[in-house]
């Protein structure tokens, strides 16, 4: 069995956000729902001082199946941040991570 790592890069843009507070909510409950939904690990890598963009990283381990689910984590990300998202994908497997 081949085990496949799939990297997710989601660049959010927060429009109804009006302080780093009101970001910080949303991007926790998003984050928690990632993590509970998709077994995801999650970080935000950029925009962490910005109140209305952040980019997260979302990693996902498993076998060929991976990347339907990280079909499924888009669709659901883009189903609760309305105003824009934009989303880049990897797909390794262990070998390629090796090399």
């Amino acid at each position: 069995m081949t085990s496949y790592v799939c990297l997710v890069e989601v660049h959010l843009h927060f429009g109804d956000s009006h302080d780093l507070k009101g970001k910080r909510k949303l991007l926790h409950s998003l984050k928690a729902g990632l993590r509970q939904r998709f077994g995801a690990a999650v970080a935000e890598t950029e925009g962490l001082d910005t109140w209305q963009r952040s980019t997260l990283l979302c990693a996902l381990v498993g076998d060929a199946e991976v990347s339907a689910r990280a079909d499924t984590l888009c669709r659901w990300v883009e189903s609760r941040v309305p105003d824009e998202c934009r989303f880049d994908r990897d797909l390794l497997t262990l070998e390629d991570i090796r090399a």
